[in-house]
């Protein structure tokens, strides 16, 4: 290191201590410690172009441990991507450019959204599938490090990382797949929150890590006890020639270092060190300097990332360049994949079905998704170790594995997950941030709540990722109350700016997936296990009526009651409205697939559908009923269920927890009752 780049240290690291001094919140010990890392990484390692931070050639740069923000903003700041001394002051307040966790989205070279501790790490190794994945489609034999495809993930992850559960599924299937594109520094600093990490581990890292097929490298504290920058230096220029997997660096250091009394303390994990500290540790690095200044000399060199930047986004574009002119087709897919674009005739490519026609609605997604990988490359999915109940496997894609044979491979578009629901919700996160994939993932709908964390981070990013969760009611039968899901469609409709799409029947799902696509945003598909009939209603009614959320399935002008059901409830539904018609009432029948999509149609439509004349309504979906009262109105009444299931076959499951005609008709006099009573 120069003398340059030891001034470049030290700015950063009171860059740093400032920022959280001036916030007076914060996680200043590690982005203190860590700063020659982060240094070394920025200005030599990584391949980024700070003025252009959506080149596709650069390399992924992940801090899993999300609390140390701080940390990536000094070097942003000070590689050139666009934040300012005032954004470093800003830190941690509101409509900052600087916010307490990295906002994928919101600042510039933030790859991913981090903070919760484990999802950066899971979010990598998706990254790097991805990668490869796409290296393979586009350019699978070029020699190793001369494609553009060729890119790395870089991970700064911390020992709550690795406590976290998901860690050891992210690292399981890191070296399944032999990722080693995948670079992860763990801060093995020994403290945590609660005081030193020997009160909660006493697993050997290396040998975790090495049985998962990692390779794994230490790094020691240097003499002086800072980070040992050099041999960290040493081990990441080896690392191509020695790995063969994903590759693990465990580093020693020392946190808040070299504060003289908040290194190695846990109070200085998560709080200001306070001005006397600070003042102490300015004196210990041997600058006089005030708060948030930086010399010329340190950003003119911290800067030369942007020639060095343009430069290698230069070359890239050279071989890039030359790509396409060889394999135009490929790059003209390329672009629109990347774009988020779809095909024009994606419609015409979804299967039809017969009204009365009895079949799954997981069978017709599974049918959906055979003839859209057709024409859709970017289409590749997978389940948690439940393919066929899920119907998620592309027929003749291959599995997605290293090993190059008849049936597997880097370009395979299914993936083998284990039963992994965590890792593989937020590895899908991952994908998606690289490549443009639209990539899908299965799993029963109970088992959603392994996800839930994942989920929520692919809402807040938006990122367009497709659940498959099937098996979405008591009517999955014997298996019981531990896989019959009752809370799941509420608590997931709870999470803003996630859909939840639960189609009725075989051609609702097929239009299910169409709108999932053309929306580009997250998404839940809830299917069912039993066959359902398929209603008669028009293909390209039920199109509409589905990207709308919402519409009728049975109508009538002036209707005496509404029925609004969901997924498989609506053919009880209309079961029901059979059964009224005698009654000489008018009856519409909703069906209402996504309240999400339907929330945003306009109030002419809504109130069109749902007129606030009719009070009388009844809500009819096999779960709970929570959420429901706002569409049932005040004199409505909510078919569902708010209890736990029973071990049963599926229709005495059906019949046990209520879910009959009699029950709907039963609900539609007592909302008729109770509106004419108030009327």
């Amino acid at each position: 290191m120069s003398s340059v780049d030891n001034d470049a240290i030290t700015t950063a690291r009171l860059l740093a201590l400032d920022a959280v001094e001036s916030a007076g919140s914060g996680h200043p010990g590690t982005a203190i410690a860590l700063a020659p890392v982060a240094h070394l990484l920025f200005q030599k390692h990584i391949r980024h172009n700070p003025s252009d931070p959506q080149w596709a050639g650069r390399d992924r740069f992940v801090l899993s441990c999300g609390h140390a923000s701080i940390l990536l903003y000094t070097q942003l700041f000070l590689t050139g991507y666009g934040l300012t001394v005032d954004d470093l002051r800003s830190f941690r307040a509101l409509g900052s450019l600087t916010p307490g966790h990295p906002e994928y989205g919101h600042t510039a070279g933030v790859e991913t959204t981090t903070g919760p501790l484990g999802q950066g790490l899971a979010t990598a190794v998706g990254m790097a599938m991805a990668m490869k994945h796409e290296r393979a489609m586009y350019d699978a034999d070029a020699p190793q490090g001369s494609s553009p495809f060729d890119r790395t993930v870089w991970v700064v992850a911390s020992d709550g990382d690795l406590q976290e559960g998901l860690s050891y599924e992210a690292g399981a299937i890191a070296g399944r797949h032999e990722l080693d594109n995948l670079v992860v520094i763990y801060d093995d600093n020994e403290i945590q929150i609660e005081g030193d990490t020997a009160l909660t581990t006493s697993e050997d890292v290396a040998e975790r890590f090495r049985a998962q097929k990692w390779t794994v490298d230490e790094v020691g504290l240097a003499t002086n006890g800072d980070v040992d920058i050099e041999q960290l230096d040493s081990v990441l220029s080896q690392r191509r020639a020695t790995s063969t997997g994903p590759h693990l660096v465990i580093l020693k250091s020392q946190i808040a270092w070299p504060a003289p009394n908040a290194v190695n303390t846990a109070a200085s994990h998560g709080a200001p060190l306070g001005t006397t500290e600070a003042t102490e540790l300015r004196k210990i690095l041997g600058v006089s300097t005030d708060p948030f200044e930086v010399s010329d000399e340190v950003l003119a060199h911290t800067r030369s990332a942007l020639a060095r930047g343009a430069e290698a986004q230069g070359i890239w574009s050279s071989v890039f360049d030359a790509w396409s002119v060889e394999h135009p087709e490929l790059a003209a897919e390329l672009t629109r994949i990347r774009s988020g674009a779809l095909p024009d005739d994606l419609e015409s490519l979804l299967p039809t079905y017969e009204p009365g026609q009895a079949l799954a609605t997981r069978d017709a997604s599974g049918h959906t998704i055979q003839r859209f990988a057709e024409r859709l490359p970017e289409l590749w999915g997978g389940s948690a170790d439940l393919a066929e109940p899920n119907r998620t496997s592309i027929v003749g894609g291959k599995s997605f594995l290293p090993e190059e044979t008849e049936t597997s491979g880097r370009a395979g578009r299914n993936v083998h997950w284990g039963v992994r629901e965590h890792a593989m919700a937020a590895a899908m996160n991952g994908i998606t941030l690289v490549t443009g994939s639209r990539f899908f993932a299965g799993t029963f709908l109970v088992f959603s709540d392994y996800q839930r964390p994942s989920i929520r981070l692919a809402s807040l990013m938006q990122l367009p990722v497709t659940y498959l969760w099937s098996h979405d009611s008591v009517a999955l039968g014997s298996d019981g109350p531990t896989h019959q899901p009752i809370e799941h469609l509420a608590s997931l409709r709870a999470i803003p700016g996630f859909a939840v799409v639960r189609p009725a029947d075989a051609t609702e799902t097929a239009a299910a997936w169409l709108a999932i696509l053309e929306r580009n945003a997250p998404a839940g598909l809830v299917l069912a296990r039993q066959p359902l009939p398929v209603a008669a209603t028009p293909a390209a009614d039920v199109r509409n009526g589905v990207r709308r959320g919402a519409y009728a399935v049975l109508d009538a002008e002036a209707p005496d009651v509404i029925l609004i059901a969901t997924g498989s409830e609506v053919s009880l539904a209309l079961e029901a409205a059979a059964a009224l018609a005698s009654d000489n009432l008018a009856v519409r029948v909703v069906s209402m697939p996504s309240r999400e999509w339907f929330a945003e149609q306009p109030d002419s439509y809504r109130n069109e559908l749902l007129p606030s004349t009719v009070t009388a309504r009844v809500t009819v979906e096999a779960a709970s009923t929570f959420g429901w009262s706002d569409l049932a109105g005040p004199f409505g009444q909510m078919v569902g269920i708010d209890e736990f299931g029973l071990s049963a076959p599926a229709a005495d499951a059906l019949q046990a927890r209520g879910m009959t005609v009699q029950r709907v008709l039963d609900a539609v006099a007592t909302t008729l009752a109770a509106t004419r009573q108030n009327s």
